[in-house]
């Protein structure tokens, strides 16, 4: 199971009078990760190394170190720790010692998994979107059992027939909180997969 941050990090580290600087932060698409990027780019420095991971999706930038020595060791830091919908940047200001192809891998990938590993996490889940009816006589009673089984509700809408619900489950769990919901509307209630999705 993957996890994202639940806020932005810093770590700090000094490698051969290099200091290097690694900034980690939660993204919601790729778009996020550029403008995370954008915000922390500091002209007197030397490289801004970056990689950033949303689910099957990732980018990393190597800024003028040898190909290989920087966004790709962030990325695989990023991987390593099992995290996901993450953003890191590492900046360096070089120090006048050149590290060498070793010495940068570790130096970047060594800079973003620490601050990676201290880092406030959360559990990314695979979840369920639904859309279900309920008439009114048996809405409280019924929302009441979803929750106890872990549905999150995010909508209710009303008419004159009932409620139509939007709500969250792990899928793991989707055919048992279906199972349910019929029982408890003795099959009178709409239930309609939406999507599947990737949430908190």
């Amino acid at each position: 199971m993957s996890s994202t941050l639940t806020a932005p990090n810093r770590h700090e580290t000094e490698v051969r009078k290099s200091r290097f600087l690694a900034l980690a932060a939660p993204i919601a698409d790729a778009q996020a990760a550029q403008d995370f990027f954008a915000a922390h780019h500091d002209v007197q420095a030397t490289h801004h190394c970056w990689a950033w991971q949303y689910g099957d999706q990732y980018r990393f930038n190597d800024d003028g170190e040898p190909g290989g020595t920087a966004g790709r060791p962030i990325l695989q830091a990023i991987q390593s720790r099992g995290c996901d919908r993450v953003a890191v940047l590492v900046i360096r200001w070089y120090g006048g010692i050149k590290l060498g192809t070793g010495g940068l891998i570790r130096a970047y990938g060594g800079a973003a998994a620490e601050c990676l590993r201290l880092a406030d996490k959360v559990e990314l889940r695979e979840e369920t979107l639904v859309c279900c009816t309920c008439a009114y006589a048996e809405m409280d009673r019924v929302q009441a059992r979803l929750l106890t089984a872990g549905a999150q509700f995010d909508t209710a809408e009303f008419d004159a027939h009932g409620v139509t619900w939007t709500l969250r489950c792990a899928r793991a769990e989707a055919l048992a909180m279906e199972a349910l919901y019929r029982d408890q509307t003795r099959g009178q209630g709409q239930w309609d997969v939406i999507s599947q999705q990737i949430g908190t």
